[in-house]
């Protein structure tokens, strides 16, 4: 992962997370492995999302719980590939390149296959879909900024990391309703959430970008 534009996180600043990335900086672990490790985990967050309609009710809260894990390993791997680029000092040439493509394809599987966790109600894989793209479009808003000259802008409602927390929600709740044998509410409406609150962030950084060029 390169310098170029990064999101201001607090976590960067957390003595666990400073500590880990010393730990794998000085272990010699590119940055660029880092980000195909959270593609890989959303790979297998994916994976377990899609069996769980063909589950029993123990195995598909045992996928979901997994699932939410991937989620999780993914965003930390996001953290992580940064933070050693930049803090460790071991950014690469095409830092750019592996920071961006597994993240834009990390998003898209996971969100798709959280769609397809719910393929048996109507309109379940075309939420995953639809939020797959909505996802793509904001990242793409941002970086068109930056293409432009213009800052990046990472304002929410629906950034990166406030999809995969209300996606991790929506996968705990979904979790806790097979546990219990209640009708599969939660990952559709999570799902709902997350394309609309991505449409509002989409149009509010085109916002940021247009005002900030019509100022020049």
């Amino acid at each position: 992962m390169s310098a170029v534009a990064r999101r201001a996180l607090a976590t960067r600043d957390a003595a666990w997370a400073r500590t880990l990335a010393r730990a794998l900086g000085r272990a010699g672990v590119s940055p660029n492995a880092i980000s195909v490790a959270g593609l890989i985990c959303a790979v297998a967050a994916a994976a377990a999302f899609v069996v769980v309609p063909r589950a029993g009710d123990r195995p598909a809260v045992a996928a979901l719980l997994l699932a939410a894990a991937g989620i999780q390993l993914r965003l930390l791997c996001n953290l992580l590939d940064g933070m050693v680029a930049v803090e460790e000092g071991l950014k690469t040439a095409r830092g750019d390149l592996y920071n961006e493509l597994p993240d834009r394809l990390a998003d898209v599987v996971i969100l798709v296959g959280a769609g397809y966790s719910i393929r048996d109600l109507a309109g379940g894989p075309e939420l995953g879909w639809a939020a797959a793209v909505v996802a793509v479009l904001t990242a793409y808003v941002r970086a068109l900024g930056g293409s432009l000259g213009l800052t990046q802008h990472f304002a929410g409602p629906m950034a990166k990391q406030h999809r995969m927390f209300a996606l991790t929600i929506a996968t705990l709740v979904a979790a806790l309703e097979s546990m219990l044998g209640e009708p599969a509410r939660a990952m559709r409406i999570g799902l709902a959430v997350i394309v609309a609150g991505s449409i509002v962030t989409a149009w509010r950084r085109t916002l940021r970008i247009a005002a900030e060029a019509g100022a020049r």
